[in-house]
């Protein structure tokens, strides 16, 4: 038997499934690696209808890998990997599609790397973990920028002198593989709605929302990195430049610093002061955590105007990513007082995490997204 492994890491945890290959990949084993970076990181696997934990301590990304590849050598006994594939944030101007893996890729891939500093060193970090382990087998990179390609220039340009653009200082647009999941799984679902004008709201530690029409991306609210747009677990989302001119001139601050404090510091944990988890804040019931959800719901309806206008109008509203699937008050939040552009939930509905919860014109849509199984689906087509 065939099998392909998926590595999908994110800022703070790193997802992992096994596959079995073929023309539609079926998942044998998951498991995620969390708290990476703290001093609790655990390891969680499922396999053969049995889930197991295991604590693993203070751990980086590196760490959390070489634990995965440890926790699957069972389930990889006796199979025959025919490949590995990689969630890989940027790709920047060139990779619109995913792309084997070789050298000089990876060297093209690193260049990349200030554009997500957050992300990119611990994508690439999996793949030459996963090349050391697996040295003849295939290694696939998904990029979650390539949802997004071929947008117009309205679209992707910031308004700073034409050579910036030139050079690639652009809006490229994150969380592409979820985004591509939920547009195919739409399709089948429903689609005519598929086809029509569709707000995704990803809503989880990294937070974004695309307006699709037709299943493809017309516009995002993430930019150039995964700053920009919404506000996240520990990310600002959007900000003033000249808060960032302030903070270098008047608190002597330098890039090193800017990037611990916008990625590390600010989001859900800067404002509540208590945790980037939303379902620690849900249950806190203090001031600051009450304004740190409120803040985050404000920013969700505010982002989701801006895109239905993009749109001209709005058929279908997902929420999907951990938050969006299970909080039915950052929901409820988010659609709150929006019944004069169509919008309304069913308390009920929506309090059951149901599938559909919506009660007015506009189809409301809770879904589960499976980036692994892009990821699954691009390696078998590979091979």
């Amino acid at each position: 038997m065939s099998s392909i492994l998926t590595l999908n890491a994110g800022s703070s945890s790193i997802k992992f499934s096994v596959y079995a290959a073929g023309t539609a990949p079926q998942q044998m084993a998951v498991g995620q690696v969390e708290n990476l970076g703290a001093a609790d990181a655990r390891l969680t696997l499922r396999w053969q209808d049995r889930t197991t934990t295991a604590e693993i301590g203070p751990a980086d990304h590196d760490g959390g890998v070489q634990a995965i590849l440890s926790a699957l050598a069972p389930v990889l006994d006796g199979a025959d990997l025919a490949g590995v594939g990689h969630r890989i944030v940027h790709g920047g101007l060139r990779f619109g599609a995913p792309e084997v893996l070789s050298p000089q890729v990876l060297e093209e891939l690193s260049a990349l790397e200030p554009y997500a500093p957050l992300h990119q060193p611990h994508n690439l970090a999996g793949v030459r973990a996963a090349m050391a382990a697996f040295p003849h087998v295939v290694q696939v990179g998904c990029f979650d920028t390539a949802f997004h390609h071929g947008r117009t220039f309205l679209n992707d340009a910031y308004a700073l002198p034409r050579r910036y653009y030139d050079q690639g200082v652009r809006r490229y647009g994150f969380h592409g593989l979820s985004y591509d999941y939920i547009a195919g799984e739409l399709a089948h679902l429903d689609p005519v709605a598929a086809r029509g004008r569709t707000v995704v709201a990803h809503l989880g530690n990294g937070a974004s929302m695309c307006a699709m029409l037709d299943g493809k991306s017309v516009d995002t609210t993430m930019g150039f990195t995964a700053l920009d747009g919404l506000p996240m677990g520990t990310r600002c989302g959007q900000i003033d430049p000249g808060v960032l001119l302030y903070l270098m001139d008047h608190d002597g601050m330098d890039s090193a610093g800017l990037t611990s404090l916008l990625y590390k510091e600010c989001g859900l944990l800067g404002l509540s002061g208590l945790s980037n988890d939303m379902r620690t804040l849900e249950r806190a019931g203090t001031e600051s955590a009450d304004s740190a959800i409120a803040y985050f719901a404000h920013h969700i309806r505010r982002e989701l105007g801006a895109l239905t206008a993009v749109l001209g109008g709005i058929d279908t509203l997902v929420f999907t990513g951990g938050i969006g699937q299970y909080s039915p008050a950052t929901r409820a939040a988010a659609c709150k007082d929006m019944g004069w552009m169509g919008i309304s939930i069913d308390p009920d509905a929506n309090a059951a995490n149901a599938a559909v919860i919506s009660d007015g014109a506009v189809t409301v849509r809770v879904m589960t997204t499976d980036e692994e199984l892009v990821i699954a689906r691009a390696v078998n087509a590979k091979l």
